[in-house]
């Protein structure tokens, strides 16, 4: 399954946005502009689908209420709202979806209630609140229908596609020093904390598999580096670690743990990890950091060369991104999303037509589309 369209109001940075995806989705913006924000919403999606420890409330208090997730330049209307335009696959007869979300705060007892939720499966409304049964108990406008497997039956399919998306920026410092930190790894593991249990969980086949495919590709990446290899209880600990070989003047090369690997490495040992793991929408924050640019100006075929092995249906990326490199070697421009501040907070858009001219005759989305997020006034950062 995969996002087509998606609409916000009152969402964070967002008063009004209106945008369609593709299969690959590379989101620039100036810093501040809302490209985490926009990721979070499907983030925010997952919390609620999900069926144990999630829902709306659940989603709604992880970032801190509704005070902070509606939009500052919201007006008159006082709802947040969600619409997600979602295709089961890329033939045009394939079965499409609509989920409608939006909620308000709620009068006298601090709540946040759901002034709209509604399900179309091909052009038929399943269901639509709020309902006969909402108007007599407001209490069940503080929980979706998404999140309730009683309710959730006839579009299940719906639930478990937004429970299954995936979030990584990965920070390589807690994985390098996990045992000294010895911190909780937050839920879904955002920042690769937890990347070592997620690799130990996996079948052995399986995991054996996509470990030789990284090595394979971090031979390419990373000088002097031979082999790549899982152990998964160590002697000493009875934890699990990555190993990797490097080959110098010793005969056998020299073997080095993850806390030794450069941060680059670890990175992309995380991104290829992840593009191998799960279904579902894999949200990707920021790849390039700590990677060389030539690597980096190969991450938007990597991620095409990879999903292509998969043997399962279609999965669907989106990235952001500051990078020239990445940007200029994305082959379709149409999947380069520019987000753009304005009195009213931030639009969302693809190429205009003027832009689209200029990548027609051989400029790159880098060329066109980045110079639009740089800041305005940057050169008197050297006067500070």
């Amino acid at each position: 399954m995969i996002v087509t369209h998606i609409e916000l109001t009152n969402w964070r940075n967002f008063r009004e946005m209106d945008l369609n995806f593709d299969t690959r989705a590379y989101i620039i913006g100036a810093n501040a502009s809302g490209k985490s924000n926009l990721l979070d919403v499907f983030r925010f999606l997952r919390t609620v689908a999900k069926p144990t420890g999630g829902g709306l409330q659940a989603a709604l208090r992880e970032r801190g209420g509704m005070g902070k997730l509606r939009s500052l330049h919201a007006r008159s209307n006082p709802a947040v709202a969600i619409v997600v335009e979602l295709a089961e696959s890329l033939d045009p007869e394939a079965k499409r979806w609509i989920y409608e979300l939006a909620f308000k705060s709620g009068k006298g007892k601090q709540r946040v209630l759901i002034t709209r939720e509604r399900v179309v499966c091909d052009g038929t409304e399943l269901f639509s609140r709020p309902n006969k049964a909402d108007e007599i108990d407001d209490e069940r406008l503080t929980q979706t229908y998404l999140e309730q497997i009683n309710e959730n039956a006839d579009f299940r399919d719906l639930a478990e596609f937004f429970s299954a998306t995936t979030y990584l920026h990965l920070v390589p410092q807690l994985l390098k020093f996990s045992d000294e930190i010895s911190g909780r790894i937050v839920e879904n593991d955002p920042f690769g904390q937890g990347l070592l249990q997620r690799i130990a969980r996996a079948p052995e086949k399986t995991r054996d598999a996509r470990l030789s495919r990284i090595g394979k590709a971090l031979q390419v990446a990373v000088p002097q580096f031979s082999e790549l290899r899982f152990i998964k209880n160590d002697e000493v600990t009875g934890m699990p670690h990555l190993e990797a070989n490097f080959q110098h003047w010793r005969v056998n090369g020299a073997w080095q743990r993850e806390e030794q690997f450069s941060d680059g490495t670890l990175r992309l040992i995380g991104l290829l990890w992840a593009l191998q793991e799960g279904d579902g929408l894999l949200l990707i924050e920021e790849p390039e950091l700590s990677l060389n640019d030539a690597i980096v100006e190969h991450i938007p075929l990597m991620v095409d060369r990879v999903l292509r092995l998969r043997k399962k249906g279609i999965r669907q990326v989106m990235m952001t991104t500051h990078s020239k490199n990445l940007i200029a070697a994305v082959s379709d421009s149409n999947s380069v999303v520019l987000l753009e501040l304005g009195e009213n907070g931030t639009t969302a858009r693809g190429a205009n037509a003027a832009e689209k001219r200029a990548l027609a005759h051989g400029l790159n989305p880098a060329e066109v589309l980045l110079p639009k997020t740089r800041p305005q006034r940057v050169e008197q950062m050297g006067l500070f």
